[in-house]
């Protein structure tokens, strides 16, 4: 096992736990009652972009590429070097 392979792991378990973070401090889809009533026309259902939900959504697609990036690189190392 070499040093990149280490320094590759390394990296791979980082991006997992920021990954495991980032999609437990989002909300639940569930909207239950309130789905009925309309709620998505407020002024946050139209400015949904810039909330802080938005934001964790966009970080953590973000993370899940850099995390298969990562993954095929990786595995590029372990087999060609």
């Amino acid at each position: 096992m070499g040093v990149m392979e280490i320094i590759g792991g390394i990296l791979l378990i980082i991006t997992c736990i920021l990954i495991i973070v980032l999609v437990s401090m989002q909300e639940s889809k569930s909207d239950g009652l309130s789905a009925m009533t309309g709620a998505s026309d407020s002024y946050l259902g139209k400015n949904s972009g810039r909330t802080f939900d938005a934001m964790l959504k966009r970080f953590t697609k973000y993370a899940a590429i850099v995390f298969f990036v990562l993954t095929i690189v990786v595995n590029a190392i372990a087999v060609f070097f």
